[in-house]
């Protein structure tokens, strides 16, 4: 009990850092791959550029990253009375499957935020939107609330218009609020990754929008492997830490998705695994226990799979990470399954041993947020305010269009 006390009482404050509004990126460098990248290796800082990580990787490494794609996620609706709704989907709940949800042609229910909820007190919200050519009129209804959530039940008309399409007509990118502006053109093209085909996320896995298709074939040439697995990025992950002692704070939960012929060549691999991500980093980490937990449990339930915020400290770990994988591969087979889907809740602090991945992309990430807690878990929790002190007096561009990290 050792471990989780002093993990669950570190203080968020000892993880702030002052962040001037000029330091944080509004938009990209045209040039994705000509943005700067500090590497930490060894104790060392070096200076590159993004086009240079391919020859930065160890030879054999393995480079996972995740394929989500943001969805258009920000409905905006406008009442009789000239009130503007705005509803922000955040997860499917009926369908509960993202792939199924994305293909209905009639009717779905989400979790939403709900901005100027005060003002939708009752009644439907009516919008009409163009869908190819084909004038669509769509139903928003209110129902139950969850949290400061609410699920909130789609109706379209239309000729089997989907639910992705009207959602690629009536929304918007939903760019982090911090960047402070209103969502431009610009950022359909910009806040999403090369490699990105899942449908899904609320949020960009913004490590992975520096890469560029030149980036990815030098990879290829020199040897690297490159695999996808998916998390589909929530707004948690731009929830601060209000608490003062973590352990006060709840780790939002995302869904994801991890393919059968993945888990295989984790079990076995010798290449250094290099994570694309904070997204992919918690994926792969949230692998060993769920491995650990069908060690004891072989037909667990898909509930019974899911990862815990506080697991990886108060459960002895007892087996290699090669059984643990190879435990969810034999589930899989078991199931006829394909790809391995779950949830996890994974909170990765100071303190967590990190178990499947050898290093990682990563950008700057917030003061006093889950994801600066998570590396600095991996530099070393006394390491990671001065890569971060570095940066900003060298004029690193912080936050998800900003300049990049190497930790090895």
């Amino acid at each position: 009990m050792e471990i989780i006390e002093k993990v669950r009482n570190l203080h968020i404050a000892n993880y702030n850092y002052e962040l001037p509004d000029e330091c944080i990126a509004k938009h990209p460098l045209q040039e994705r791959e000509q943005c700067k990248v500090l590497m930490y290796s060894g104790g060392r800082i070096e200076e590159h550029r993004f086009h240079e990580v391919p020859s930065l990787l160890p030879q054999d490494a393995m480079l996972v990253y995740n394929n989500t794609r943001v969805i258009n996620a920000r409905l905006r609706f406008r009442k009789a009375t000239g009130s503007m709704i705005e509803i922000f989907c955040l997860e499917p709940v009926t369908p509960r499957d993202y792939q199924l949800i994305f293909q209905t042609t009639s009717q779905c229910t989400w979790l939403c935020l709900v901005g100027n909820s005060k003002r939708w007190k009752s009644g439907n919200l009516l919008q009409q939107v163009t869908v190819d050519g084909e004038s669509v009129d769509v139903t928003a209804t209110r129902g139950e609330r969850r949290g400061n959530a609410f699920e909130i039940t789609f109706t379209w008309s239309g000729n089997d218009v989907t639910f992705a399409s009207l959602l690629d007509a009536m929304g918007e990118i939903p760019i982090p609020p911090y960047l402070n502006r209103n969502t431009e053109q610009s950022d359909l093209t910009d806040y999403q990754t090369v490699y990105s085909h899942i449908d899904g996320s609320v949020a960009a896995p913004t490590a992975g929008l520096h890469f560029t298709d030149e980036v990815l074939a030098e990879c290829d040439r020199r040897g690297i492997a490159r695999r996808e697995l998916t998390l589909h990025v929530g707004a948690g992950t731009f929830q601060p830490v209000k608490s003062d002692n973590i352990g006060d704070h709840d780790m939002h939960t995302e869904f994801i998705s991890v393919p059968r012929n993945l888990l295989a060549e984790l079990a076995t691999t010798q290449r250094p695994v290099i994570a694309v991500g904070t997204t992919s980093v918690r994926t792969l980490e949230s692998l060993y226990y769920v491995g650990q937990i069908l060690e004891s449990t072989p037909d667990a339930t898909e509930e019974e799979l899911r990862v815990t915020q506080w697991m990886p400290y108060t459960t002895p770990c007892e087996i290699s990470v090669q059984q643990s994988l190879q435990n969810i591969v034999d589930y899989l087979d078991r199931h006829g399954a394909s790809d391995y889907l779950g949830s996890t809740q994974l909170m990765i602090a100071p303190g967590y041993t990190y178990r499947i991945v050898k290093g990682m992309i990563t950008n700057f990430h917030q003061p006093q947020s889950t994801l600066l807690l998570l590396v600095a878990a991996f530099v070393g929790n006394d390491n990671w305010r001065g890569i971060y002190n570095y940066a900003l007096e060298h004029d690193f561009r912080f936050l998800s269009y900003g300049d990049a990290c190497l930790f090895l």
